[in-house]
């Protein structure tokens, strides 16, 4: 009993209890909330916990990396790829991400720019990964799975907080957060800021006496298939003799900021307008036309959205700007972007049979802005405006407690290709609360890129073929060549444009995928999924390559050769390229509109592939502060057909095998203790320019943590412990190994 104006102290203790999997609620299965053991998909959880443990590297994709089936792919420091299910590229967008529903990819590519996200790992609520087709219910971009990220509630985490690190490459690093709440609690507001900046793992590749590339790479294999030598070096460095890139090069940096205003409605509503700016320097990504530095570019978004309990409703924005040009290393020539992407959505859910039964349904509609200014599309198709209308539905009833049958499908129209129906459907069967096993058949789609359909660019250096000209002038063939002015045989044989070319006949690609799976508390303290799967792909759109856009046909000699000597000439200019390890050059060579010689690499629908797979994830809690968990992956491929005839260009650019293994202890008195092991088999990559082999890896990673007190936490990360030095991907940089500690205290 507590007398008026008086006080009473009650001492209370809390007993530790695992968390088991059926009291896990996910969303992104289904675009609501639902137990994770019955959801219909393949899906994984990031937990708090591995978050909190990578979050000094402000990389998401780290923190998947553990998951089964998933690609992740790093280049430097910021530049990722992360796919799943095999066909990874240097530029991977099979993968939706979305933060808080807002679709984080960059408009013109697609692809998502890591190092612009604008909030800490540790400053998200959840991450989850679901595996496999889902255009049913998300349209274009989830061709391979989505990434569902969230972020708290401002009244979720009421106070303030900073963190300060700091490690090798000489990283520094500090974050901001406050958010607070009004005294009658309808109205939440949440703050952040921040900014990091480091050197990278990426050199420049200038030197053509010994191309730097050999180097760098020397440390990581025995075999270079290519010899890469670049225009213009990294930012910060300048040419010396023989292309020496001299100096240091400038170090990457990534600022941050954002706000956000909540309303609390009384039947549960909230209402949410956040908007926020992050600005990229100096980071390094692999194209297909090779590497590409941005030198400074801002990354403004916006959100509304108001969600009730049987209705949402949303609008985003979403822009990306090249404040100073990004630079194409190859070319050495400016590349400018200007874009946004303006998204507006509904979505109702109710359910019904007395919640036996469940309807979802949305519609959305968006518009792409892309301005490259001539530097990255076709004048006549560069700053456009395009449209893109959808919707969907997805219905679920419970005959019987045990089964849930799902259905789903989506019908999506646009600009830039035809109308597309995706359905979906599912059956769900739980013995018990703790296990299901799931099948499910899925239809996908994926549009080609603005870069896929409109692409005009350099892809590199003219090609000098002055040689080549007068060698065959010197030949039995120079006597057909005298009416050809000299050094006019390939237009301007001392400088042969070498260009990236669009495709705008690409069809759209499809897969269909057939999983079953597997989700289950074996016991209060084992849990583990399973998942299988076989997909028929059809019209996926290859990275870069010659000779295979039918709008470019093989090189042709010129109107003086006579008429009976030019297959002759043609094929021996062929023959001399391939000879002299320019096969790509062979194949490129051709004639562009005005009749000038070029050699162009351009896209094409590749034909049909069968991949199949086999995803395994579990863990065991030992004890109630420590849990051991792994994952393997199994996957295969067969190509049916292909209209790729330059080479075995249909590669998966994923290996066979690769796994992890985990061992984490958190402790009652405040010590956490983290070591996950990544290994991954061998394979061969293709993408675009670069072609060649993969090294085997074997990763390390540990991480620690120590609570002081309730404010305050020191924690240290170490990833590739041992300093394993491996590329993930041709062309990309060599990595590391990459040590950080840092503080966090809240107030």
């Amino acid at each position: 009993i507590v007398l008026a104006n008086g006080s009473e102290t009650v001492d209370a203790s809390l007993t530790a209890q695992a968390v088991t999997m059926f009291d896990i609620l996910v969303e992104g299965a289904s675009r609501a909330p639902e137990r994770i053991v019955e959801a219909p998909a393949a899906i994984s959880i990031i937990e708090p916990e591995v978050m909190q443990a990578v979050s000094m590297t402000s990389q998401v994709p780290v923190a998947l990396a553990t998951i089964p089936g998933v690609d992740v792919v790093q280049s430097g420091i910021n530049d990722f790829n992360v796919n799943a299910r095999g066909f990874n590229s240097s530029l991977n967008r099979r993968i939706l991400v979305l933060q808080d529903g807002r679709d984080l990819a960059i408009a013109f590519l697609g692809s998502q720019e890591w190092n612009a996200l604008a909030l800490p790992l540790e400053d998200l609520s959840r991450i989850e990964m679901v595996r496999g087709p889902g255009s049913a219910l998300y349209g274009a971009n989830a061709f391979s799975g989505v990434i569902n990220i969230r972020t708290p509630l401002a009244r979720e985490v009421i106070g303030t907080k900073v963190t300060l690190g700091g490690g090798e490459l000489s990283t520094i690093r500090g974050d901001l957060r406050h958010a607070g709440v009004s005294p009658d609690g309808r109205i939440g507001y949440r703050v952040n800021a921040g900014f990091s900046q480091s050197e990278s793992w990426s050199i420049s590749r200038t030197n053509q006496v010994v191309p730097d590339i050999l180097a760098e790479y020397a440390q990581a294999t025995d075999t270079v298939a290519i010899i890469s030598i670049e225009a213009v070096p990294l930012s910060g460095q300048t040419l010396g003799a023989g292309g020496a890139a001299l100096g240091t090069p400038d170090d990457v940096r990534s600022t941050y900021g954002s706000a956000r205003i909540d309303y609390y409605a009384d039947n549960g509503s909230v209402g949410i307008f956040e908007g926020g700016l992050a600005q990229v320097e100096n980071e390094v990504f692999v194209t297909g036309i090779g590497r590409v530095q941005v030198n400074k570019a801002t990354r403004p978004w916006a959100r509304l959205n108001w969600s009730a309990p049987n209705f949402n409703l949303m609008g985003t924005f979403t822009g990306r700007k090249s404040n100073d040009p990004q630079t194409s290393l190859a070319s050495g020539l400016p590349l400018e972007e200007s874009s946004t992407i303006l998204h507006f959505e509904g979505q109702y859910n109710r359910n019904f049979a007395e919640d036996r039964g469940r309807i979802v349904a949305g519609a959305s509609i968006r518009n792409s802005r892309v301005d490259t200014e001539g530097t990255l599309m076709q004048l006549a198709d560069d700053d456009r405006s395009d449209n893109y209308y959808s919707g969907y539905a997805q219905i679920e009833y419970r005959p019987t407690p045990q089964i849930r049958i799902v259905g789903a499908a989506r019908v999506d129209d646009g600009d830039l290709f035809d109308t597309q129906f995706s359905p979906k459907g599912a059956i769900v069967f739980s013995p018990d609360a703790n296990n299901s096993v799931r099948f499910t058949v899925n239809r996908a789609f994926q549009t080609p890129n603005y870069s896929e359909f409109f692409l005009q660019v350099p892809a590199g250096a003219p090609a000098d073929f002055s040689l080549l000209e007068a060698g065959l002038r010197l030949s039995p063939l120079g006597p057909v060549l005298a009416g050809v002015p000299n050094g006019e045989l390939f237009t301007n044989s001392v400088a042969v444009p070498i260009l990236a070319l669009g495709y705008e006949d690409l069809d759209v690609e499809h897969v269909t995928s057939f999983e079953l799976g597997y989700k289950g508390q074996i016991s209060e303290r084992v849990f583990a999924t399973i998942d299988g799967y076989y997909s028929r792909l059809s019209n996926f759109v290859t990275d870069l390559l010659p000779g295979v856009n039918p709008n470019f046909l093989p090189w042709t000699a010129p109107a003086a050769v006579p008429d009976a000597f030019k297959a002759t000439l043609e094929q021996t200019v062929r023959d001399q390229l391939t000879a002299g390890g320019e096969s790509a050059a062979a194949a490129g060579l051709t004639r562009l509109a005005d009749g000038s010689t070029a050699i162009v690499v351009s896209y094409t629908n590749a034909g049909e592939v069968t991949e199949r797979g086999i995803e395994i994830s579990g863990g065991v809690l030992v004890s109630d502060e420590v849990q051991i968990s792994g994952s393997y992956t199994f996957f295969d491929f067969d190509v049916d057909a292909t209209t790729v005839a330059v080479g075995d260009q249909l590669l998966p650019n994923t290996p066979k095998h690769k796994g992890t293994v985990s061992l984490s202890y958190s402790g009652r008195q405040g010590l956490d203790l983290g070591i996950t092991a990544r290994l991954v088999e061998s394979f061969t990559w293709a993408a675009g320019v670069f072609s060649g082999f993969i090294p085997s890896s074997q990763t390390v990673n540990l991480n620690a943590g120590y609570r002081v007190n309730q404010n305050l936490r020191v924690h240290a990360l170490a990833t590739n412990v041992f300093d394993q030095l491996r590329y993930h991907l041709y062309g990309g940089s060599v990595n590391g190994r990459r040590v950080m500690g840092g503080i966090t205290a809240t107030f």
